[in-house]
């Protein structure tokens, strides 16, 4: 009898043990995974969601990322974060319209395609945020010195004075000297937007940056383009944003919009009022008139 009750204990305690194992095993492969990891997108999703491809990689190897949608034969980009964490709110700017894309897919007109590069200065966000990929606003730092350390890439460079625009070795980002790189594209952050741009021939360009409030017009040494000129203006519409054809607050040099001025492409610059708010609905309307600017083109 004692016999037969002790291999009774030992069978239950086999089984509990069994069931446990079990239980955490489809738990781990089943769960909720932790914040820090993350669903990697496909190199294409088809009709479940935005072409993704991963443009380039940053001084310390952060992703740079594009997400396409539609299949139209014009191609609008959209740009956040060049500046990094200095101007977070850009890159959670492109993040919104990027799920406002996947929630409502018939937004995008049938000639149109958009790409969206939410964050081209990963590094700086990092900083910033201290996480990888998306973040919200609860983990931005609120020191001022870290968030203006987080305007440049690793290696100290304003990444929007690394273009092939009027280059020089050092420009001014307001009253301080900056570091514009070695030479043009000597970044890696640049360098994959000018391969990525090069490569897919865009039709325009749209930066978000903060905090000028306003729209700005690109040029480089022959001048504004025509188109520009235009979609500034829808822009500009939509949004109630001010339009002005030139930044003219200090002097800068090597500027992304301004190289894409340079090879016939329009680019404009939205400059969000301040470096906290996103502004959805206004640049959502923003986007509206962009669109319906290109159905008639």
């Amino acid at each position: 009898m004692h016999f037969l009750f002790t291999n009774s204990i030992s069978r239950t305690i086999v089984i509990i043990l069994v069931l446990g194992i079990g239980i955490f095993t489809f738990i781990s492969l089943n769960g909720k995974p932790p914040e820090t990891s993350s669903i990697e997108p496909t190199e294409d999703s088809g009709d479940l969601g935005p072409k993704y491809k991963v443009i380039g990689t940053s001084v310390e190897g952060r992703r740079i990322e594009s997400y396409t949608y539609g299949n139209g034969e014009r191609h609008l980009v959209f740009i956040g974060g060049i500046h990094g964490g200095y101007e977070w709110n850009s890159v959670i700017l492109a993040y919104q319209f990027m799920d406002y894309l996947v929630a409502n897919p018939a937004f995008i007109p049938d000639n149109l395609t958009v790409t969206v590069l939410p964050s081209l200065n990963p590094d700086g966000v990092y900083v910033v945020s201290g996480k990888e990929g998306r973040f919200t606003t609860t983990n931005v730092s609120v020191d001022k010195e870290v968030l203006a350390s987080g305007r440049f890439n690793a290696r100290g460079v304003d990444l929007n004075r690394n273009f092939d625009c009027e280059w020089k070795l050092t420009s001014k980002w307001r009253e301080r000297i900056v570091s514009a790189g070695l030479k043009p594209f000597s970044e890696p952050e640049a360098l994959a937007l000018r391969n990525f741009v090069l490569e897919n021939k865009p039709d325009a360009v749209i930066f978000w940056h903060s905090q000028a409030n306003a729209v700005y017009a690109s040029e480089c040494e022959n001048g504004i383009l025509p188109e520009t000129l235009e979609i500034m203006n829808a822009y500009s519409r939509g949004s109630g944003y001010p339009r002005v054809k030139s930044f003219d607050s200090y002097e800068t040099s090597g500027d992304a919009e301004g190289w894409l001025a340079s090879i016939n492409i329009p680019s404009i610059t939205v400059e969000l009022k301040t470096h906290e708010v996103i502004e959805w609905e206004k640049n959502l309307a923003g986007i509206k008139a962009l669109f319906k600017y290109y159905l008639t083109k």
